[in-house]
């Protein structure tokens, strides 16, 4: 099983990474920063102007410590990888399921379930905790969750992955409709007012936060699914195009409400993140800050190390290991120790 280790952040432009014996060595303006062992660390993460040596990457690379390389404001741009883990076996039979249409239609309706589940279990939690005397937030909350529960008929029985990915936005629709009823009332909830999704680049606060923490559960995705010897681009549920993680994406999916979504507004309803956090261009970009950006990773890194019991394998883990677990889970079906792909399902 793998263990649950730490992934390192650098968000100071200007930063280099060196290699220090058995260590990463982060150094800035002549100085050395910190220094951490490379047997602690299960990823790297630079965003911007940061540098890395060689030897340092070449170390990683043995270690099994992707190095994902983003933009400042998040943005992925390539990833560093050494050589593919696992049986070449279990790849090619991943190529051959996902190529059978009706494997892969049940790949993506499982996914999608669970996904628009797990949307709903966020909605009605949120309902839950809603005070008394707002019954405006607590009906929408309830209203759109049902209308989630209902989308669930059309897609079991759904006959295409076309037809999966229509039901999928029906249910997006109805699930972004109650995003205001997320926001707890307060002076600041009108900056984060959700007017509708953005991305390249997110128009509004509520969406350059969403964008953000999608890239780092994506950046999970795609190490849990090498780590397991999956190939990240090839999925049932998104189509394949060159470069594009369609399995990390698929795995994802389980994930974006859970652990995203409800970070998301958890941080902007304990005020962990503000209105001036943010910046807004001149093309109408919104963008993080770093001193938020450290905020919101922090908080990150503090979600995935919340304990609960996984539904399926009824054992206690972290959040942070979901994702590898869901991982494992589907390379133990498509070795055929499983009769089907049994997504995470969060009962919330």
């Amino acid at each position: 099983m793998k263990t649950h280790l730490n992934t390192l952040y650098i968000t100071t432009q200007g930063t280099y990474l060196g290699k220090s014996g058995e260590s990463v060595q982060v150094r800035a303006e002549g100085k050395v920063l910190a220094q951490l062992p490379l047997h602690n660390l299960e990823g790297v993460v630079c965003f911007g102007r940061v540098g890395c040596s060689p030897s340092l990457l070449g170390a990683c690379a043995e270690r099994g410590v992707s190095v994902s390389l983003l933009t400042q404001h998040g943005r992925f741009l390539a990833a560093v990888r050494g050589n593919t883990s696992g049986n070449v076996l279990l790849r090619r039979q991943q190529y051959r399921l996902a190529d059978r249409p009706e494997v892969a239609l049940d790949v993506a309706r499982r996914i999608v379930l669970a996904k628009v589940a797990n949307s709903r279990s966020v909605l009605l939690r949120a309902a839950r905790d809603c005070v008394a005397g707002d019954a405006a937030r607590l009906d929408t909350l309830r209203r759109e969750g049902g209308r989630l529960a209902a989308s669930a008929p059309g897609l079991r029985e759904a006959t295409t992955i076309d037809q999966v990915r229509g039901l999928e936005g029906e249910a997006a629709t109805h699930y972004f409709g109650a995003f205001d009823a997320l926001l707890s009332p307060s002076a600041s909830a009108e900056a984060f007012r959700f007017t509708g999704r953005s991305r390249r680049p997110p128009l509004d606060r509520i969406n350059a936060l969403l964008s953000f923490l999608y890239t780092l559960v994506l950046h999970d995705a795609r190490s849990a699914c090498e780590s397991v010897g999956l190939d990240p681009c090839v999925g049932f549920l998104h189509a394949d195009r060159p470069g594009k993680p369609a399995l990390a994406l698929d795995l994802m999916e389980e994930f974006r409400a859970f652990v995203a979504d409800r970070l998301a507004f958890s941080l902007i309803n304990r005020r962990q993140v503000s209105a001036d956090g943010f910046e807004v261009r001149e093309n109408g970009a919104v963008l993080m800050n770093d001193a938020t950006r450290k905020a919101v990773l922090a908080a990150y890194q503090q979600r995935k190390r919340e304990t609960l019991a996984h539904p399926f394998l009824e054992e206690q883990t972290t959040v942070g290991m979901l994702v590898h677990l869901q991982a494992l889970l589907l390379a133990r079906w498509i070795r055929g120790d499983l009769d089907a792909y049994p997504p995470f399902l969060w009962k919330g």
